[in-house]
């Protein structure tokens, strides 16, 4: 192994996982984010059996049970009508033996990055960066150099930007442009749960479904908090993921739709906006001794909820290449997106149908409603999900 260091370059949850992976796989790693402190904005997220595994991995599990809760089901209800179009038991025995015993989990952003950032502060050889940002990068065969702002060159064994959306590096290895805006907008809230009244309070995680919009809560926090995220379809823009919502733009959007909306959306005084955007599938996104991972790799709409689900993913299994390969970083780096990149696309184009699957109006609504309604007597369908919800198969040594 290189006597330099692995360079990091980002610390959002992405960042901090492929630090601790590689850390833990013998390397030393240098991780450098531009922000004034390590610390993540946003709300809620939810956690597939998926990632669990990744956890168990890592050795958190234990830690990150003190802060998830474990919804009893996913519920799309019928933003117009008040009619419940289908559920999926996550909180059943049925649901756990099917996905090899994993629970389905949510949990609130910052405290899962709390889990992985305490972790990497406990982790020896991980040296974390603050008000760092990185430039460019240069590959000299045997070694990666790290432009940094103010002049400083870092040198590194690889580098592996986890730098985001707007992501620089990513910028430098593909030159692919801008993101692609969707055109829909998401405000998100968080509620003390004594202020939520108990016929809206439940232990699901709930979406109401209307035309170009929708709804979901769910709790957070051992329960203690109510994470409500809602998504409309708007002409506004502004890049970045904490900037103040309009409030009578939101209650515009969901003027029609059912009383239960509209009480939960009246309790919020203060609502965060972000701008949801993705980027086409691609089939490589490493170049020499430079890599993505996470939303710099492959950003997905959040419709499956599975983006620090699959950064988190990225992270393990690159470690894995990594320690099969000897850390020959531009062979790891291969296998790795070979292993990942059919995943992620995947997760890219299905959270698009999702999305209009979610908004659909009039008669689209309507088939909608007709296709997803249960049959019967019928047992929960988990097979629809088993593609993402039954996770990976962790690279071996002699399987490359």
């Amino acid at each position: 192994m290189s006597a330099l260091p692995v360079l990091v370059l980002g610390g959002g949850i992405g960042g901090l996982a492929a630090a601790l992976a590689l850390a833990r796989k013998g390397c030393r790693v240098r991780l450098f984010e531009q922000g004034s402190e390590l610390k993540e904005i946003g709300a809620g997220i939810q956690l597939g059996p998926n990632v669990y595994h990744m956890f168990e991995v890592l050795g958190l599990t234990e830690t990150i049970e003190r802060w998830s809760v474990h919804p009893e089901n996913l519920i799309m209800m019928d933003a117009l009508t008040g009619e419940e179009v289908t559920r999926l038991p996550v909180g059943s025995a049925a649901f756990r033996r099917r996905f090899r015993g994993y629970p389905y989990g949510v949990i609130h952003r910052g405290d899962l990055y709390q889990v992985l950032l305490e972790a990497c502060r406990a982790q020896k050889d991980v040296e974390l960066n603050e008000k760092r940002k990185g430039l460019a990068f240069e590959d000299r065969g045997d070694r990666v150099v790290l432009s940094m702002e103010g002049g400083e060159a870092i040198e590194g064994a690889c580098l592996i930007g986890c730098d985001g959306l707007w992501s620089r590096m990513r910028a430098q290895i593909l030159g692919d442009g801008k993101p692609r805006v969707s055109g829909h907008i998401a405000y998100r809230a968080v509620l003390p749960r004594a202020e939520v009244p108990d016929d809206l309070w439940q232990n699901n995680v709930v979406l109401w479904a209307g035309p170009k919009t929708h709804l979901v809560h769910y709790p957070l926090r051992r329960g203690e908090l109510y994470n409500l995220v809602a998504v409309f379809h708007s002409d506004k823009y502004e890049e970045g993921w904490d900037v103040y919502g309009d409030p009578e733009e939101l209650e515009r959007k969901f003027a029609r739709e059912r009383p239960e909306v509209q009480r939960l959306l009246e309790k919020i005084d203060v609502w965060k906006m972000w701008v949801l955007c993705d980027r086409e599938p691609v089939r490589h996104w490493s170049k020499g001794r430079a890599t993505l991972l996470g939303d710099a790799a492959h950003p997905t709409l959040q419709y499956l909820a599975q983006g620090a689900n699959m950064a988190i993913e990225d992270a393990v299994v690159l470690a894995a290449y990594a320690q099969i390969t000897g850390f020959d970083w531009e062979r790891s780096f291969r296998l790795y997106e070979d292993a990942r990149y059919r995943r992620t696309a995947r997760v890219q184009i299905m959270s698009r149908y999702y999305g209009d699957a979610y908004h659909a109006a009039g008669v689209a609504r309507e088939l909608r409603n007709d296709f997803l309604a249960p049959v019967p007597g019928a047992a929960p369908d988990f097979e629809s999900v088993a593609w993402l919800y039954g996770g990976i198969a962790l690279p071996q040594a002699g399987k490359t």
